[in-house]
């Protein structure tokens, strides 16, 4: 191998080696709103301003729906979807819809959209039901707690 070549493929290898370290933590962090590894849904499909206007979960329609922080979002209505457009942190779950109780204590897990509650005029999620039955013995602790840890937590 002549001296050009080699010098040539070693500046290639290193130049090559850290743009994968510039990369990797990027590559790390955690998308601000949770949605499945096979779907862009934000609150798994369903839509959030429902759970303000009809007290309950209901699933959004794909005629309804709207582009937001890299995710989709459902809506069952085209009045819910203007409601949302006009002021999305009014009605998206809190911590980007991640567990409200996990992240109190320190941790990322999927907010299932049949286990909520509205605090306060804000939207939480839970994991499941056993979850949100520890989340309700003290929301306020849990909100504060949680409220320390997002959104850095995305970075780990």
């Amino acid at each position: 191998m002549n001296k050009t070549f080699s010098s040539l493929l070693a500046a290639g290898i290193i130049g090559l080696s850290a743009s994968f370290v510039a990369v990797s933590p990027a590559l790390a962090e955690k998308p601000e709103i949770y949605t499945t590894a096979f779907s862009k849904k934000a609150v798994g499909g369903y839509d959030p301003v429902a759970y303000f206007t009809k007290g309950a979960p209901v699933k959004g329609d794909k005629d309804y729906s709207y582009d937001y922080k890299g995710a989709l979002w459902l809506f069952s209505s085209a009045e819910n979807r203007a409601a949302f457009m006009a002021d999305p942190d009014a009605y998206a779950p809190q911590y980007g819809g991640y567990c409200a109780w996990a992240l109190a204590q320190n941790k990322l897990a999927k907010g299932d959209p049949k286990y909520w509650n509205i605090v306060d005029d804000k939207l939480y999620l839970n994991y499941n039901a056993k979850v949100q039955r520890d989340w309700v013995a003290d929301i306020p602790g849990f909100i504060e707690k949680a409220d320390q840890f997002w959104p850095a937590i995305l970075e780990k």
